[in-house]
């Protein structure tokens, strides 16, 4: 059976963030299959888009979000740990990430540094 749409999870990215662009083809490359089950949406310019998906688009940019198989939309962390479990390599990374005593931190340190990039870009 082909596999469809439905089938793969969506990442929605950052497309005008050079490091964001530099992780999707790292994740492509280290997916090792090029990341079949993985679908890429461009968020730039996409706020009606993301709207109708009830993503609110300021959140977009500074937090991945990503909407699994069942069409649940999970950001930040969770949807960082969700990516990773799908490539062998990252699978105990998203496990760490998980852990009560490693999440909280992790997520300040990530909100931290997205803002500072998004200052830095003269985005936010």
């Amino acid at each position: 059976m082909p596999e469809t749409e439905q089938d793969k999870i969506t990442v929605y990215y950052d497309g005008a963030c050079p490091k964001c662009v530099k992780d999707r083809a790292d994740y492509e490359r280290m997916s090792g299959k090029g990341g079949e089950d993985v679908c890429w949406f461009d968020i730039t310019g996409t706020d009606e888009a993301l709207h109708s998906l009830g993503i609110d688009p300021q959140k977009a940019l500074t937090e991945l979000h990503v909407k699994d198989k069942k069409s649940n939309i999970l950001s930040e962390l969770d949807a960082y740990i969700l990516l990773m479990s799908k490539v062998n390599r990252l699978k105990p990374l998203a496990w760490v990430i998980g852990l009560p005593v490693i999440r909280p931190v992790l997520s300040r340190i990530y909100r931290w540094q997205v803002k500072q990039r998004l200052r830095a870009e003269g985005r936010l």
